[in-house]
């Protein structure tokens, strides 16, 4: 088993550091972030994964015919989407159908 060995930190001195921030400060490059881009800045893991849906879906269990599946994936990359959206019209297209005749 190999050691590890700690190695400690080597601070600069007041003078280097002094010396290091007029460098980057003379660097139109690195110029300092402003009050403005501070305020407006915002923690990355607000910002990681998939944006949250207004409307949230369920998880279900469902059989599909393997011929079914098989059409919508050959369809490519979001054919589950894809297939929630054939649903959604088919619900719509009944939903009208039936106030429909319900007014008669």
């Amino acid at each position: 088993m190999s050691k590890q060995v700690k190695r400690a930190v080597a601070l600069p001195t007041a003078a280097e550091d002094k010396a290091i921030t007029a460098a980057a400060k003379s660097d139109p490059d690195a110029l300092p972030l402003t009050q403005k881009q501070l305020k407006a800045m915002v923690p990355i893991r607000k910002l990681r994964g998939r944006p949250k849906s207004e409307g949230r879906k369920q998880l279900v269990s469902i059989r599909y015919s393997p011929e079914v599946i098989a059409w919508f994936k050959s369809t490519g990359d979001g054919w589950q989407s894809r297939m929630d959206s054939v649903l959604r019209d088919y619900v719509a297209r009944r939903s009208r159908r039936a106030s429909s005749s319900a007014r008669r």
